[in-house]
This record gives structure tokens, C-alpha cells and sequence, in this order.
């Protein structure tokens, strides 16, 4: 009985990164909802350019980016969160075309942290 409360504590314990400011960046196509979300260095590749980039210059390169093409929609294919990691995977819907989108993020305080972004 010990252990198996011991056990439900501990998943309880193990709380997810926040995600929906990033989801909700996507689905409005609104690139200045993700500077809280941005690292520090942040590598990134999007159609046009692939570098490492700090996180102001990565907001730039995705507001340049949804302004090319207005976005209508955003779903999120895959999600999974490892204990102090995760990434997304999603369908980015524009009137340029549909893009995947793959981010991997680092979890600090329930947030999380784009460490990269790719767009193709």
C-alpha cells in the first residue's frame, strides 16, 4: 500500500511543460507571442535559411515568415514530454502551402523553451 501511494505521488509529481503559448503563436500566426518562449540561442531552419540564432532574431525570422503567408491553421500531430524535455510536431497550414513543424523544447519552472524550430 506504501509503494503503490508512493508510486500515484510520483507521477502526480511529474507535471507537463506548458505548450499553449507556443500552439496558440502557431495558430495566429503571431511570431511575438513566442519571445517568452525563445532561448537563448536557438537553432532554426525554415524554407529559406537554417542557422543558430539568438531568440529575438528567431521571432524576427518567423514574423518575416508568417507575414509571407497568412496562416489559417495550426494542429498539433505529436506532442511527447520527457522529464526535463520534449518536442512537437505539427501541421502548419498557410495560403503558401501546409508546413510540418518540429520543436524541440527544454522544460524550466512548467514552461517550455524552444531550443530549435524547423519549418519545411
Amino acid at each position: 500500500m506504501i509503494f503503490t501511494f508512493a508510486f500515484i505521488l510520483s507521477v502526480l509529481s511529474i507535471q507537463a511543460a506548458d505548450i499553449k503559448a507556443i500552439i496558440d503563436a502557431f495558430k495566429s500566426g503571431d511570431a511575438t507571442l513566442l519571445a517568452i518562449c525563445m532561448d537563448t540561442e536557438v537553432d532554426m531552419a525554415l524554407p529559406e535559411t537554417a542557422r543558430q540564432v539568438n531568440g529575438q532574431e528567431a521571432v524576427n525570422l518567423l514574423t518575416r515568415f508568417f507575414a509571407a503567408g497568412k496562416v489559417s491553421g495550426f494542429t498539433v500531430a505529436h506532442h511527447a514530454d520527457k522529464k526535463e524535455s520534449g518536442f512537437i510536431v505539427g501541421k502548419l497550414v498557410t495560403e503558401k502551402g501546409d508546413f510540418r513543424v518540429n520543436i524541440t523544447y527544454q522544460t524550466r519552472e512548467d514552461k517550455a523553451i524552444i531550443q530549435s524550430l524547423r519549418i519545411e
